[in-house]
């Protein structure tokens, strides 16, 4: 529908740089070396306005709009290389990450195309003769969405394109230590937009802090407020929604678990634990970060997986070679040494890693520690960085326990040959998690599922599946084409 009234922003992103910075200043930003000559195609200059809105219009149908969300898909497409290389300059991921995340964002464009030729409600028998009985779905109107620094084009690109499909207007607050790449996704979307003869404002953003935050979560006019962070920030948010009655789509944090039984193919576990605990340098909310192992291959296994992290090649995020990137931020660097230091006076031992490294930049060393209790208070914290807590079990009933006692419940696996042990895990007393995997690592969901956790992970879900749902309001519809006035449950007012 797309008619949509979205709050005014006057907000500009924060800049290093004042507006009286001499020239000799001005050419020292990247943007004017050579080398990052590029992020002038994706429309940067040296000063950025941070916010985009305009004039409001239009009244689409969905499969129109699904073409629209198709083109988005092609342009994103066609930057994909040089958008993936702010993302890993901005974030700090490694390159090949970064591309991929642009990935995301064209997979559900395409999803979402064809999801638009789909959407509807189901048509009900009715118990009453000559009347028929509809479920109809419209827009909620506007999706505010918050996004986070780890993510800052796929996880928008998740709630975008399901959102504009199903008919909402957007207004966009990324991570404020990630301005440019929010700047440059909407620059290409609103080209697209605009070629089209829509106002770009369809999917207006803003830069800027969590005084931002707090004025998209207590107005009004925000329909559905889609928040992803950390489980603190994510429930502030939710009380002021909730206060107003408003809706959210919460995705927060993540405490996940791999549970190695005796029977598991170590050839899959050992990369799988490496991929998903260093990946991102730790920065998922998908990261595995506790790694549980029966007692018959404990031993075994951390050795692998401890000879598997020496070899992590650690770098520049830009070079192919690199597997291992930076922290984000200084904060996270002293996170790291305060979890390690926990861990270490509640019975852990560092096996591997426990060091910030002696180079430019936030780099930290991968880090396991053993020999911490299953329900060790920093073993139930979630520290956004690259520790591994490896945990000893004895049974099923166990391990499921452990998987069950934390607060978050995102993501888990097991690995197993066992097709009775999987459809445990899968049934009612398995996993409590909103993901849950079999012979695969926590992190790397596909667009097709529905995306999300329970518990402290806020219960939201975005991309696949019928996510759709939670950007529409529903209608249950009731249509009296008789001449009769029959009353439901065969009452009779008379």
């Amino acid at each position: 529908i797309w008619t949509k009234q979205a709050p005014l922003c006057v907000w500009r992103a924060i800049q290093s740089e004042s507006s009286t910075t001499s020239s000799a200043a001005m050419s020292g930003l990247l943007i004017n070396q050579p080398k990052y000559s590029w992020l002038k195609e994706l429309g940067l200059s040296e000063d950025n306005p941070g916010v985009y809105n305009g004039s409001w219009g239009g009244n689409i149908p969905a499969p129109k709009r699904g073409e629209i969300v198709r083109q988005i898909g092609d342009a994103l497409r066609k930057k994909i290389n040089i958008l993936g290389s702010l993302v890993s300059l901005e974030m700090g991921k490694i390159y090949v990450e970064g591309v991929g995340e642009v990935q995301e964002y064209v997979d559900v464009c395409d999803y979402a195309v064809g999801l638009s030729r789909m959407i509807g409600g189901p048509i009900l028998p009715s118990e009453r003769p000559g009347h028929a009985l509809i479920e109809q779905w419209n827009p909620v109107g506007l999706v505010g969405i918050i996004t986070a620094f780890n993510f800052p084009v796929a996880v928008y690109g998740w709630n975008n394109a399901i959102a504009l499909i199903c008919g909402n207007v957007c207004l966009w607050k990324g991570a404020p230590t990630t301005p440019l790449t929010s700047v440059a996704v909407t620059k290409i979307v609103a080209e697209v937009l605009e070629q089209n003869n829509l106002p770009g404002a369809i999917c207006s953003m803003t830069c800027g802090g969590a005084d931002i935050g707090t004025a998209m979560a207590k107005d009004e006019r925000v329909d559905l407020l889609s928040f992803t962070g950390s489980t603190h920030v994510g429930k502030l948010v939710s009380m002021m929604v909730q206060e107003r009655f408003g809706r959210n789509l919460l995705e927060l944090g993540g405490n996940n678990a791999i549970i190695v039984f005796e029977d598991a193919d170590l050839n899959l576990v050992v990369p799988s634990a490496v991929f998903a605990s260093v990946g991102t340098a730790g920065q998922r909310c998908t990261t595995t970060r506790r790694l549980m192992l029966h007692e018959s291959l404990h031993d075994t296994v951390v050795e692998r997986v401890a000879k598997a992290y020496k070899q992590v090649r650690i770098g520049d995020p830009w070079d192919p070679n690199t597997l291992y990137g930076p922290l984000h931020t200084k904060q996270a660097v002293e996170q790291y040494l305060v979890a390690i230091e926990q861990a270490k006076q509640q019975g852990g031992t560092v096996v591997c890693g426990g060091k910030v490294m002696d180079r430019p930049g936030n780099y930290v060393e991968p880090t396991i520690i053993t020999g911490l209790a299953h329900d060790a208070p920093i073993v139930h914290t979630e520290t956004f960085v690259p520790i591994l807590y490896v945990l000893k079990f004895n049974t099923e009933e166990e391990a499921f326990a452990w998987n069950n006692e934390v607060k978050q419940g995102l993501s888990s696996s097991i690995f197993t040959k066992d097709m009775g042990r999987v459809f445990r895990w899968l049934g009612p007393k398995g996993s409590d998690c909103g993901i849950v995997n079999v012979n695969i690592p926590t992190s790397g969901a596909e667009i097709g599922g529905a995306f999300g956790g329970e518990k402290h992970t806020g219960g939201g879900r975005e991309s696949g599946s019928d996510s759709w749902k939670q950007y529409m309001r529903r209608s249950t519809c009731t249509i009296n084409y008789s001449k009769d006035l029959p009353l439901a449950q065969g009452i009779k007012f008379e």
